[in-house]
C-alpha cells in the first residue's frame, strides 16, 4: 500500500506515514527538547523535578486544571501548593485520574 493512499477502514498506516493526512511523518524533535525524551509535549512523566512551583497541569482525561494559587478543595490542598508538593496519593478531583498523568501547560 502506497503511503499516500488512504488507509483502509480499520488499518493502521503504512510505518513512517503521518496518521493525519497519509503522507510522511514530519519531524517531530524539537529543539527545546531532549532527542532521547521518551514521553509526549506536556508529559512530565511523574518526574516532579521537572516542575517549577507555579506551573499549572491539566488532567488528560477530563481536562481539570490543578493551579497552585488555587490549590485544592476537595482534597484539602491548600493554595499556594506547587503540583510537586502534592501527596503522592492525590488524584484528579474529577475523574480520579492519577497524577502522573497530568500535563503541563505552562
Amino acid at each position: 500500500m502506497s503511503p499516500h493512499a488512504a488507509p483502509l477502514r480499520g488499518s493502521l498506516p503504512p510505518e513512517g506515514a503521518d496518521p493525519a493526512w497519509g503522507g510522511p511523518a514530519p519531524d517531530r524533535v524539537s529543539a527545546d527538547r531532549p532527542k532521547d525524551f521518551e514521553g509526549f509535549e506536556g508529559s512530565y512523566l511523574g518526574n516532579r523535578e521537572v516542575l517549577r512551583p507555579g506551573s499549572r497541569l491539566e488532567c488528560k482525561i477530563c481536562w481539570w486544571v490543578y493551579d497552585p494559587a488555587l490549590g485544592d478543595p476537595q482534597w484539602q490542598i491548600a493554595p499556594g501548593t506547587p503540583f510537586a508538593d502534592l501527596p503522592a496519593h492525590w488524584r484528579c478531583p474529577n475523574c480520579d485520574c492519577d497524577a502522573e498523568q497530568f500535563l503541563m501547560l505552562e
